[in-house]
Formats: C-alpha cells, sequence, structure tokens
C-alpha cells in the first residue's frame, strides 16, 4: 500500500527557501540548502548529476527510489519551474494541488483543484503502487492536519537562515513524530520520523 511522505531540505531554523522566492527567481538566496546534492564523490543511482557523499547517497537513493508520483502546492510548482514542462522527479509524475487556473499542463502533470484529499487521492491513482512524495510546506501542512501523513523526512543543513518560507505552517493540532533514523553526512543531518496515529 501507498505511503505518504515529505522529504526536504530544511535549515535548522525551519525554512525551505531563503528570502524571496518565486517564479524566475526559484527558492530564492537559499542555494546553500542543497549544496549536499553535489559535495560528494558518490553518484545518485536515481537523480542524474547529483554527487552527493556515500552517507547522503545512501540515504536519498533509498527515498528517492520509493517515489511514484510527487505532489506539490502551486507556490512550489511555480517558484520551481514546473509550468515550463518536467518534473521535480525523473521517473514520477507531478500532480499539482491549486485554486489558481494553469492554462497549458504540461505532460507527465495532473491538476486538482478540489483539496487535499482528492490531491492525495490522485497522486496515488497514478503512483503505480510506489509512495506519494509531497513538496512545499502548504501540502504538508493540510495533508498532516488531514492526518494523510505517513513519514517526515528531513534533510537538515546546518545554517540558520533567518528568513523564507517555513517548512510547516500552523497546525491545528500536535502531530506526534517517531525518530526512525539518524543519519550524519557532510553538511547535512538525515532526520527520518514516522508520524504516530
Amino acid at each position: 500500500m501507498s505511503k505518504v511522505f515529505v522529504a526536504l531540505a530544511v535549515s535548522v531554523d525551519g525554512y525551505i527557501t531563503g528570502r524571496d522566492p518565486g517564479a524566475g527567481r526559484g527558492l530564492g538566496d537559499a542555494t546553500m540548502l542543497f549544496d549536499w546534492y553535489f559535495d560528494g564523490d558518490t553518484p545518485s543511482r536515481v537523480f542524474d548529476g547529483f554527487k552527493l557523499s556515500e552517507p547522503s547517497a545512501r540515504v536519498f537513493d533509498a527515498v528517492a527510489g520509493r517515489v511514484g508520483a510527487t505532489l506539490a502546492g502551486r507556490n512550489t510548482y511555480d517558484d520551481s519551474g514546473w509550468i515550463n514542462g518536467g518534473t521535480p522527479h525523473p521517473a514520477a509524475p507531478l500532480v499539482v494541488l491549486t485554486h489558481r487556473p494553469i492554462t497549458e499542463l504540461p505532460e507527465r502533470q495532473t491538476l486538482v483543484t478540489t483539496g487535499i484529499e482528492d490531491a492525495v487521492a490522485a497522486a496515488k491513482d497514478v503512483a503505480g503502487g510506489k509512495d506519494v512524495g509531497l513538496m512545499g510546506g502548504g501540502v504538508t501542512t493540510a495533508a498532516l492536519a488531514a492526518g494523510l501523513v505517513d513519514e517526515v523526512i528531513l534533510h537538515q543543513i546546518p545554517i540558520l537562515l533567518g528568513g523564507g518560507r517555513p517548512f510547516f505552517q500552523s497546525l491545528p493540532e500536535h502531530v506526534r513524530l517517531e525518530l526512525v533514523e539518524a543519519v550524519p553526512a557532510p553538511g547535512v543531518t538525515h532526520l527520518h520520523y514516522k508520524v504516530v496515529r
């Protein structure tokens, strides 16, 4: 059965972008959140061009290999430039949750406008029995609030950004997590949590 998880790079103070993210500006001035993708000598088996440290490659490829579909919110979609085509995962389709129209949807992308439950269901439908990876703070928060998330994976970068778009938005109640694994690596600590129900 498909699981729903989020795995994002995040600063110690909880930001997933730098200041002033947006269309044409990407994720703002926080490129250091992604240095660990390229600062090693172990090629990723899933993403061409990624050369990670050995512990990061092991964690990254295990997670990336599970993805059958990605679900992103509109801000993440726009900031990342996927409106021009492509998806965040080389082999997985993208589902976009938005209330704003997208005039022309590129290939391998699906639009959902009716809420997080329908978006997660659509992502599971196209995931081919594999897992659904969430992208973006808004989608992740909505899915957590709806009780739809099974795992939270933080690739925590040892930096305080002091501003940007926060990973988590306000939740209606506490969400308890249980640590499954912590893997220190050069420039990043990989923290894998199970959502306790």
